[in-house]
């Protein structure tokens, strides 16, 4: 699409009942990120009440029409999605504006490839819009759903704002509270400081809201009991636990959901059925989280496990269903599950497909150890296009189940301590060795292969066999950042530095190209709230994993400064820390061991004063893991535990990264 231009969602799909937008972008540090948003409003082009305001702070409607899913990692980086149930929106509401805010001073122009694109309930894109140019803007509206009759049309507008996200709520009615942007209301309070400039001019398109009414003309405002917050939450860590009441450590407390009676695998893809259909259908926050991306509405969840579907002279019975009604209408889903590493097979998905698709059920589900790929899909089915329903099929890990659980447990909470304890009890089955559920385990068969191949030198360019550990160590760098992001609240990333669009098959190829050249596996991390990405290199030549993270000079002070200020911030470090001077136009500078440099930080300096010092590279290192599995000794665990160390042990004392706002307050104070 073009900026302006508008189209009809059913001339698109039959599906649109409910539709999937997403936001994305690129950037060419690899670190850009913004904030969605989204506002409901009525006829005269203004929020109903401030609740018609949908942001980090208020990510959910009551009623199911809007949520924001949050980021979701793609073969190129991330992009943020907002699941819209068109079939719940209040009547009165005539537009849906989608926009998205940068902060701390940072701008879209920034940015590359920064566009929204929307898919039906099934996951099938209609439609797609690349902001050109976006300039030196904050917030920015990418586009809007709106009425016409009965039925629902899109149109672009990439519309920029310089006044970021509290301008551009303001400008539709929502009467906010901004803790980032004190200047403003020092401007309201003092007619002598010179204004902030306005947003871009927006008489063009039918998406700008109208102007605001001068200040003569404005009646007091009306004083709120609580008005939404653009200032982002503060996550609470957990409280410490209560202390055991048991005599010693022999004692196991009684679980709900047991595992000891857990004997073969069809015991365990039972088991791991029932316990998770059951929580969802009972912790209805847990329930929504999992089924949300899939394109459900919000309403009255209830799940089976069992049932009976006929299929040819053959009944089938899939591991389990889940149905959801909102407003007399079903949303249906079933669901496949495999334990213990075993593989999904692709006979009985397609027999499930194609029940659903004969029944009008919505989607099917399959939950295993895996974790799916953009482009390298776990099971081949054949989609017969020619059906007027179609069902979406998706994929669930066991690791990202146990991570919704421990985001919502010890970081936002679910507001009701019986469904908490049910959360915990369902995490601690998940955790267990005994219940098979413990994500993705396995390396393949090609891992060992390859190790052999490599420090034999044997190992070719194009070997099948090098692109199966780039597809693996993929899927492990995935599951890495969500047991990390979960025990940390905070979004973890895989960090991709390459254009988006790019083929992801194209891109593992060259990575597995690499692999066979260089003998490495690399990865980076983007932590929210880290000074910089979060390396991982595993170099299978020597053995050894690499974790590190690199950080950019300070803009002010002396080197010698920089170099004692930065062993100070590391004193509760491992001693066996490798800390590294980067110089502009050279392969690298001094270098030691924390050990070393903590009595002489001035070790760190270059020899030539006249030498600019760009940054430091902190780095761990750390043997790795012979067997291909997730044992004790194996690649997996290793790279697991690796990452926790060094960011609990290192990246914990380091200072975040400081942005362009506040380094202009601190040089004005200074």
């Amino acid at each position: 699409m073009t900026m302006g231009s508008n189209v009809s969602l059913s001339a698109l799909s039959e599906n649109v009942g409910s539709a999937i937008v997403s936001l994305g972008w690129s950037s060419p540090t690899g670190e850009g990120d913004a904030d969605v948003s989204v506002l409901l409003l009525d006829g005269n082009g203004k929020v109903r009440s401030d609740a018609d305001f949908y942001f980090y702070n208020n990510p959910v409607a009551a009623d199911g029409s809007v949520q924001l899913l949050g980021k979701e990692p793609t073969g190129d980086g991330s992009e943020d999605r907002i699941s819209f149930d068109l079939t719940a929106v209040p009547a009165e509401v005539e537009r849906i504006v989608v926009a998205a805010s940068r902060y701390e001073g940072a701008r879209f122009g920034e940015l590359d490839d920064v566009r929204v694109t929307l898919a039906d309930a099934v996951g099938e894109g209609l439609l797609r819009f690349v902001v050109e140019d976006p300039g030196p803007v904050s917030a920015i509206i990418f586009g809007e759903l709106y009425r016409r009759g009965e039925e629902w049309k899109f149109r672009a507008v990439g519309q920029g704002y310089e006044s970021g996200l509290a301008g551009l709520a303001t400008d539709f009615g929502v009467d906010i509270e901004d803790d980032e942007e004190e200047s403003a209301a020092a401007v309201a309070e003092d007619p002598a400081v010179p204004p902030a400039p306005d947003a871009q001019p927006r008489a063009v398109l039918e998406a700008v809201p109208a102007p605001r009414p001068p200040a003569d003309e404005e009646a007091v405002p009306k004083k709120r009991a609580a008005r939404p917050r653009t200032a982002k939450k503060k996550v609470t860590p957990p409280r410490a636990p209560v202390k055991s009441l048991a005599e010693n450590d022999s004692w196991k407390q009684a679980r709900l959901f047991p595992v000891s009676s857990l004997k073969s695998d069809r015991d365990r893809e039972m088991r791991a059925t029932s316990v998770l259909l059951s929580v969802m259908a009972q912790v209805p926050r847990f329930g929504r989280r999992i089924t949300a991306p899939f394109g459900a509405p919000s309403g009255r969840m209830e799940t089976f496990t069992e049932v009976s579907l006929p299929h040819g002279d053959t009944p089938r019975r899939p591991d389990g269903v889940i149905r959801v009604e909102r407003a007399g209408k079903l949303w249906t889903a079933l669901v496949e599950t495999k334990t213990n590493g075993n593989p999904l097979k692709s006979d009985q998905v397609q027999a499930y497909m194609d029940i659903a698709a004969r029944r009008g059920y919505e989607a099917v589900i399959t939950v295993s150890n895996d974790v799916a790929l953009e482009g390298s899909p776990l099971v081949d089915v054949k989609i017969d296009r020619r059906r007027k329903h179609q069902v979406a099929l998706w994929h669930l890990s066991w690791a990202e189940v146990a991570h919704q659980a421990q985001m919502l447990i010890r970081h936002e909470g679910v507001g009701n301590a019986a469904r908490t304890w049910l959360l915990q009890d369902l995490l601690h089955y998940l955790q267990h060795d005994n219940s098979g559920c413990h994500g993705f385990q396995n390396m393949g068969s090609a891992w060992v292969p390859v190790r052999n191949g490599i420090n034999d030198e044997t190992l070719c360019q194009g070997d099948p066999r090098a692109l199966e550990v780039v597809e693996s160590w993929e899927r492990l760098v995935r599951q890495v950042c969500l047991r990390l992001g979960g025990e940390l609240g905070q979004k973890v990333l895989p960090a991709q530095r390459t254009r988006r669009g790019t083929d992801p098959g194209a891109r593992r190829a060259r990575l597995a190209d690499q692999l066979c050249l260089e003998g490495r596996l690399q990865a980076e991390l983007r932590v929210e709230g880290a000074p910089g990405l979060l390396g991982i290199s595993a170099d299978l030549r020597t053995a050894k994993l690499r974790t590190s993270v690199e950080i950019p000079a300070p803009e002010q002070g002396y080197p010698l400064t920089w170099a004692k200020r930065l062993i100070r911030r590391l004193a509760e470090a491992p001693a066996d820390l490798h800390v590294e001077t980067l110089v502009e136009g050279e392969a690298g500078g001094p270098r030691g061991t924390l050990e070393r440099l903590r009595p002489e930080p001035a070790d760190l300096l270059p020899k030539d004063s006249s030498t600019r010092i760009t940054g430091f590279r902190l780095s761990l290192f750390k043997g790795m893991g012979s067997g291909r599995g997730n044992a004790e000794s194996g690649f997996i665990r290793s790279v697991d535990d690796a990452v926790h160390r060094f960011y609990t042990s290192v990246v914990v004392h380091l200072d975040a990264p400081v942005s362009g706002r506040a380094a202009a307050r601190e040089r004005a104070t200074v």
